[in-house]
């Protein structure tokens, strides 16, 4: 991995089930070999349930829920997909407004598989060139998103990638992107 995050908060947020989870554990592992410190973000105190697929996989315990959460501790944002999770984030208010609290910030948000789903309710993805889970491209193109078929798309701190095949590559570039911000600060989603 290229880069450090130098001991920064970086905000992974889930919703209670359905979360994907070689695309959370993968993602926080690169965050933890980068020096960050990853949190688990949800709608309240307590486990989420993560997925393989379909079947249950492990338990996850949540560090803060998002109506405690503030974008100004976090240097940056990961949205892991499961066909579940984003679709429950979507309905969750609170946590649509802390993802669009983070491209007002200009911070960094990672996005794998179906999470952009989230995006797209954020009202966050018009003129971003992105990828997604392939089911996906019509709802980000009619949401003004510019889908391509790419492993990993980073479009000014944005860094979407299709499925769990492609995470070395969506880690790599989710933790440069994540170090450029905490390293310099620069604005990201411009």
């Amino acid at each position: 991995m290229t880069g450090s995050l130098s001991g920064r908060r970086v905000a992974f947020l889930v919703a209670p089930e359905g979360a994907e989870q070689v695309e959370l554990t993968q993602p926080w592992k690169a965050v933890q070999d980068a020096e960050g410190l990853p949190e688990l973000i949800s709608f309240e105190h307590g486990d989420v349930q993560a997925f393989n697929h379909l079947d249950k996989a492990d338990v996850f315990r949540v560090d803060k829920p998002v109506s405690e959460a503030s974008v100004d501790d976090y240097v940056g944002l990961v949205l892991p997909g499961g066909v579940a999770n984003p679709d429950l984030l979507r309905t969750d208010r609170a946590s649509v407004d802390f993802v669009a609290q983070f491209f007002r910030a200009n911070k960094p948000v990672a996005a794998i598989c179906h999470a952009p789903w989230t995006l797209i309710e954020a009202d966050v993805v018009r003129g971003k060139r992105m990828t997604s889970y392939p089911s996906l491209q019509t709802d980000l193109r009619n949401a003004g998103a510019d889908w391509v078929d790419d492993e990993v798309v980073v479009d000014n701190g944005l860094v979407t990638s299709r499925n769990p095949d492609d995470l070395p590559a969506f880690c790599r570039k989710m933790v440069e992107e994540l170090a450029e911000q905490a390293e310099h600060g620069q604005a990201a989603h411009a």
